[in-house]
């Protein structure tokens, strides 16, 4: 299975408003629920006002269009990186999963994921 790793460093965080994500960016996940806004977005384009912030993420995304039917495709690449202590954040669009997980994971992480066969683009 292909990799596809996110060059650029991403920020997590919870901001007040809908108000302060620009959603004219080209990379963002954002989620809202009753009790918080979450913000995944390159650090450049983190809002200034957040109630909550963590910089210094990578990523990588599965190269490729998931099928809903296809079974357990996060949940091994999750446990193989749980295995090897690598904590991540996971965040899933219509066509495919993201890993996050903090910068200084990122060398280790490639690491267990090229040694497990996946390969990096």
């Amino acid at each position: 299975m292909e990799l596809i790793a996110i060059q650029e460093p991403l920020t997590v965080c919870k901001v007040p408003d809908m108000s302060e994500v620009d959603l004219t960016k080209e990379f963002f996940f954002l989620s809202k629920t009753k009790d918080e806004i979450s913000l995944v977005c390159r650090t450049e384009d983190a809002p200034q006002k957040c109630s909550a912030r963590e910089d210094n993420w990578r990523g990588f995304y599965i190269n490729g269009i998931l099928e809903f039917s296809m079974v357990g495709i996060l949940a091994k690449l999750s446990n193989l990186l749980a295995d090897n202590g690598i904590s991540i954040y996971a965040v899933s669009t219509y066509n495919t999963d993201y890993i996050l997980m903090k910068a200084e994971q990122w060398d280790n992480t490639r690491s267990v994921l090229l040694k497990s066969g996946y390969s990096f683009k």
